[in-house]
């Protein structure tokens, strides 16, 4: 297992193979995920978009069309107001 300290200023050095095998050169940006089991997850923005492709399934996940997308989102900020 990989491990990092975290400074007083919140700032970690990822492991060299960390970023080797994410492709992070300096001044790249990562983005932070934490799922539905609370587990962090991390995600270079250094990649195209089809790479990134299914990375939220979960097993069992029904699919929903654009339509039920945004049924979603409108009940959910309707519950807002």
């Amino acid at each position: 297992m990989l491990s990092a300290t975290v400074t007083d200023t919140g700032q970690i050095t990822l492991p060299q193979e960390i970023r080797d095998r994410l492709k992070l050169v300096s001044g790249s940006k990562i983005s932070f995920i934490i799922d539905e089991d609370g587990q962090v997850k991390l995600f270079p923005l250094n990649v195209s978009v089809e790479q990134l492709s299914g990375i939220l399934h979960r097993p069992g996940m029904k699919k929903v069309t654009i339509e039920e997308m945004d049924m979603a989102i409108s009940e959910g900020a309707n519950d807002c107001t």
